[in-house]
């Protein structure tokens, strides 16, 4: 929360502009955020995950300071170089890819693409011929609240045969990848995956063809509930694992932070729509807000981002609830395993302010479930 945010809402409010929920991101937050982790990994690029959180303000003011962009599609591709990134300071980082998708993305000047499955590089071959492919690995996710396995990635015994294919064909088999898991609490997270990854590097190179360049992925967390390293803790970890990993002879590296570059910048401003009970000696009640897992909030999903919620009711006596989205769908729960301690206080119709919801909430709004309008945004 900044007072940046505070004022925009306070004028809002008297405006008459509070008909729905609202996110407002601070681009000073960002801005800091970025040059947190340039200093932190001074020798390591920068590439934004464009997926976190797409806006235009938020693309710019990140290609102004140098960043590159992570992207996932085509449309984030060129959502990047609308914002002024070249070519060469962007990556088709998804490791799923229409082969169409490809050589658009090769067709603007994209040269860095992820792979993970031999057939995967057989369609970047024929579509981006010469690029450069880095094969992404399998990482448990242990410790993230948010875990990125299975579904990317191949075993690190793997991604040598991956590699090797994409040199007989052609490419420049130029890295390795992993990601740790989003909102990844502990630094020492990433040396088991380098430790696969200089396997992989040595492997190769018995075979003549020498990777240059290690992708850390993200996985660096924003603050919700619970305090998170700084990101000074995470660079020393990192540094100190590819000495460990690589002696000195360390790759170019790369990282891919989304959450934790855009995060903690961003405040949704939501308002109580219900507070009721299921019974009369129900000992939880239900508070419904305006705002849901289809709203932006799916990532309450299993309830695994827990956010901060502020009322001007703290400091009341609090007790413990369900809270829900205002959808009519059954699956739009946000915390009942786990209630959420709410002021007793707390009445229909007062604002709520959720923090740390500056990544990942408007990219998952549906565009009109239940005729819910997407999630209003703005960037100050």
């Amino acid at each position: 929360m900044t007072d940046r945010i505070m004022e925009f809402l306070r004028r809002r409010r008297e405006e008459g502009r509070d008909t729905g929920p609202v996110l407002v991101v601070d681009l000073d937050v960002v801005r800091d955020n970025y040059l947190a982790f340039a200093k932190a990994l001074p020798d390591t690029r920068v590439f934004y995950a464009v997926k976190a959180n797409p806006q235009p303000e938020v693309l710019d003011l990140l290609a102004r300071l140098g960043s590159c962009f992570d992207c996932a599609s085509v449309q984030e591709i060129q959502m990047a170089m609308a914002a002024g990134a070249t070519p060469d300071r962007i990556s088709f980082g998804n490791t799923i890819k229409k082969e169409r998708d490809i050589a658009r993305a090769y067709e603007l000047g994209v040269r860095l693409f992820a792979v993970d499955a031999e057939v995967e590089v057989e369609k970047v071959a024929r579509a981006a011929p010469g690029a450069k492919v880095f094969c992404r690995i399998l990482s448990s996710g242990d410790g993230a609240e948010w875990p990125l396995s299975r579904k990317f990635g191949c075993e690190p015994a793997m991604a040598p045969r991956v590699l090797e294919h994409a040199h007989r064909l052609g490419l420049q088999a130029y890295g390795i990848s992993f990601h740790v898991g989003s909102q990844q609490r502990n630094p020492k997270m990433w040396d088991g995956a380098l430790a696969s990854s200089s396997a992989i590097f040595r492997d190769l190179a018995e075979k003549g063809i020498h990777l240059q360049m290690v992708n850390l992925g993200g996985g660096f967390p924003t603050k919700y509930l619970r305090d998170v390293p700084k990101v000074k803790a995470y660079g020393e970890a990192i540094f100190k694992s590819l000495r460990k990993h690589f002696g000195n002879r360390i790759p170019e590296t790369i990282i891919e932070p989304g959450r934790g570059m855009v995060g903690n910048a961003g405040v949704i401003e939501a308002e109580v729509v219900l507070i009721s009970k299921k019974a009369d000696d129900d000992k939880l009640k239900w508070v419904y807000l305006d705002i849901g897992k289809f709203n932006g909030l799916a990532e309450t999903m299993d309830e695994a981002i827990r956010y901060p919620i502020r009322t001007a009711y703290d400091g009341d006596a609090t007790e413990p609830c369900v809270l829900a989205g205002p959808t009519c769908d059954s699956v739009d729960v946000l915390y009942e395993k786990e209630p959420y301690e709410l002021p007793v206080s707390l009445e229909i119709g007062a604002k709520v302010l959720i923090e740390g919801t500056g990544a990942y909430t408007t990219t998952y709004s549906a565009v009109a479930f239940n005729g819910f309008p997407p999630l209003e945004t703005h960037c100050i």
